[in-house]
């Protein structure tokens, strides 16, 4: 957290990378915790190793996925029966739910990677019975393998339950890829209790955009807001700030924010008829007979309007199958009053409604049931900017219904990067401002010749590599945002953010940009070929030679293709790999390098050679001296490693959080560092990684490593080059 600030300003998970029950941090709480950067190793995937997903999509019947996915929606099965007759308003929440973690803050969550299957989130009150919605598409699952990943058929489920209910739907994206175990180093918060208080998150309840960064929903275990309002206490003007606030951290603006409440519960129902104090376990907390399933229900009795979700029951609509304008119909055209439900749960009711204008009960179609409001939906009527958003609605239904599709292609495929990510016959053509658009980039160009012109340019290698490396460490694997491509670093906000060294960046770019024009090549290309040609410069003065790959088709993007906003959360508050931090954060040095480092898609081993190589480099922030432990400043060495684990020297914490490294005979200083310097040395797992580096015989290997984890931050972004 930063020491100046709220809460709501530190975007950094608190002690997500050391709070742990595991062997190490159970007895050692405040060692460094690195399972964050082998989430998704190979030791958990059981895919082949030579296995391309995008590979096998491109065999993938699509036309028949569609159509399996609409019968599983109209087939009722008896031992989870269907509402109405329909599993479509039960697949809408899957994908709904499977999609709604997403939080713009770091990228985390979200539905691109099928991560809905694995605790936490599959055990979130939230996401109740969602287990059964996922069994239900089991056998389309098993009929089409590896070239249907879960991620895709959860969001695809949702998209024929819209359309089957009558809505025209924007497009559909296939090319998810799966993940094949738990994301359990994200931080979810730090409760450890489900649904506890919401204070324990916000600074001030009172003031929504106090909620801890970089968290968007009001409690542990819940998408988004409490639907009985506040912590629990209906009050649907108060209620609006936190809904606000919560779809902004998804990069929703209102118009999206008021779509997506009417148009999500325009089709479906929840579900509480009856008490909750039966309901079984969650799934991770049930019994091996369970196989899976949790939330046991003893009383369902296979009868549909006797499920148990929320707590909350009854539909939104007279007709719960149809998209249509009911939702609006009732939400403004009846008054509503506070009820509980038979599980004991606040929902707004209307008054005096007769029964000839009800829906229908999901289990028997003679009875007629009172509809339903959550706190969240009476505040689309309350709040005079969403009440405003729904007037326009209600008086152009088919522009209501177009924003709606918009808003829920951009909700279900907000996590999958740019347009090259997606696949399929239904891919909109249309450049999405949110979708980071970037114009193809020329490959026709001189690239030895553009070599040539920047070494020859003046430019220092340092500002060369320092430029290359602050215009690609913004990719984020977590939503696939960011990178080098687009050249995006030359435009608001990024040009003018403190950690790219704006005057720096002026000058360098000053001397790109006219090369770059002369020989055909985009700003984007140049930059990286720079930081190359800065990097084969410094492996030169190191004693060795190597050509740094490059593979030229970068596109520069303009301010019309950038959503200045929402690129804000992409700036660098800290890189430990230029030793330098915005502020002084509550938050270790140490933890917000492996954030940043997790975030790039980097393992400990390429974390560790890409910040012991560049400290070398002369590279740091300000060309400040933490942690280069070298006096060849400006070549690619293995000092910092060899001076790091060199015992004729010991480590000394001064005043100000740093350290310095002293002589043991003579206690002459020699160095100084930081903490995110010393974790190399202190931690056993990363030292492991650094005696490495320090041999004697690896100094090629070092080489070889450092240039492969640097193209690999380079070229992180370039999905033009998928196959």
């Amino acid at each position: 957290m930063d020491g100046n600030t709220s809460a709501g300003g530190c975007p950094f998970h608190h002690g997500g990378n050391t709070a742990s029950d595991k062997p190490v941090t159970k007895w050692w709480p405040n060692a460094l915790n690195l399972d964050i950067l082998h989430q998704h190793g190979a030791r958990t995937n059981p895919m082949d190793a030579d296995y391309d997903h995008r590979d096998a999509v491109k065999s993938l019947d699509f036309e028949g996925v569609k159509a399996d996915v609409k019968k599983v929606l109209e087939e009722n099965q008896d031992w989870w029966p269907a509402d109405w007759g329909t599993y479509g308003g039960l697949m809408v929440r899957l994908a709904w739910h499977s999609a709604g973690s997403y939080r713009m803050q770091d990228g985390r969550g979200g539905a691109g990677s099928g991560n809905i299957r694995f605790a936490p989130l599959n055990s979130w009150p939230d996401n109740a019975s969602l287990d059964k919605a996922r069994r239900l598409l089991w056998p389309v699952k098993k009929k089409y393998g590896n070239a249907l990943s879960w991620a895709d058929l959860i969001i695809l489920s949702g998209n024929m339950a819209y359309e089957a209910a009558g809505l025209k739907t924007f497009g559909f994206g296939f090319g998810r890829e799966d993940i094949w175990g738990p994301e359990t180093d994200v931080y979810w918060g730090s409760e450890n209790e489900w649904l506890a208080p919401s204070e324990n998150r916000y600074d001030d309840l009172d003031d929504a955009s106090t909620l801890e960064n970089p968290l968007s929903a009001v409690h542990m275990g819940l998408i988004y807001v409490n639907p009985e309002g506040v912590n629990g206490q209906p009050d649907p003007a108060r209620t609006a700030h936190h809904v606000r606030e919560t779809f902004a951290r998804m990069a929703m603006n209102d118009e999206e924010t008021a779509a997506l409440t009417c148009g999500g519960h325009t089709i479906g129902k929840a579900h509480g008829a009856l008490a909750g104090d039966n309901i079984g376990v969650e799934p991770e907390a049930a019994g091996i007979e369970a196989q899976g399933f949790g939330w046991n229900n003893p009383d369902h009795g296979g009868t549909a309007s006797k499920s148990f979700t929320s707590g909350i029951e009854g539909a939104w609509t007279k007709e719960p199958t149809k998209f249509d304008m009911g939702y609006f119909d009732y939400l403004f055209n009846w008054e509503w009053e506070l009820q509980k439900s038979p599980a004991g749960a606040w929902q707004w009711q209307p008054v005096n409604m007769p029964d000839s204008e009800k829906p229908k009960n999901a289990g028997d179609s003679t009875t007629p049931q009172n509809p339903i409001m959550t706190d969240a939906d009476m505040a689309m009527k309350v709040d005079p900017i969403y009440n405003e958003i729904c007037q326009k609605f209600m008086a152009d239904p088919e522009y209501f219904k177009d924003t709606f599709a918009r808003a829920w292609f951009k909700l279900t495929h907000r996590d999958m990067g740019p347009r090259a990510n997606y696949m399929g016959p239904d891919v909109p053509a249309e450049d999405l401002i949110w979708q980071d658009p970037i114009p193809a980039g020329n490959t026709g160009y001189d690239v030895a010749a553009l070599k040539t012109k920047i070494a020859d340019s003046g430019l220092t290698s340092a500002e060369l590599i320092a430029t290359a490396w602050d215009s690609a460490r913004t990719f984020r694997g977590s939503d696939k945002r960011g990178g080098a491509n687009g050249a995006r670093i030359r435009l608001a906000p990024q040009k003018d953010w403190a950690g790219n060294e704006p005057a720096r960046l002026a000058k360098v770019l000053g001397v790109l940009e006219p090369l770059a024009a002369d020989a055909g090549a985009s700003i984007a290309d140049t930059i990286v070929l720079g930081g190359n040609v800065g990097l084969e410069m410094a492996i030169k003065a190191g004693g060795h030679a190597a050509d740094v790959p490059f593979t030229p088709g970068r596109g520069d993007a303009d301010d019309s293709m950038t959503d200045a906003e929402s690129f804000s959360v992409l700036e660098p508050l800290a890189d430990g790999f230029r030793n330098w931090q915005k502020d002084t954060y509550a938050v270790s040095a140490e933890e917000m390098l492996l954030d940043r480092a997790q975030l790039m898609g980097l393992t400990g081993a390429e974390m560790t050679v890409l910040l012991g190589g560049m400290r070398g480099l002369g590279v740091n922030y300000g060309g400040n001296q933490m942690g280069v432990f070298t006096d060849r400043v400006g070549a690619l060495t293995t000092d910092f490693f060899v001076n790091l684990t060199d015992m004729s020297y010991s480590w000394h914490p001064v005043k100000d959080g740093s350290y310095e490294l002293r002589d043991r005979a003579s206690g002459a200083v020699k160095f100084t560092a930081t903490s995110a310097d010393l974790v190399f040395g202190s931690n056993s797992i990363l030292r492991s990684y650094a005696e490495v580096y320090a041999q004697d015989d690896n100094h090629e290997k070092f080489v070889k490593d450092f240039v492969a984890a640097w193209t690999k931050v380079m070229n992180a972004d370039r999905f033009d080059l998928l196959s």
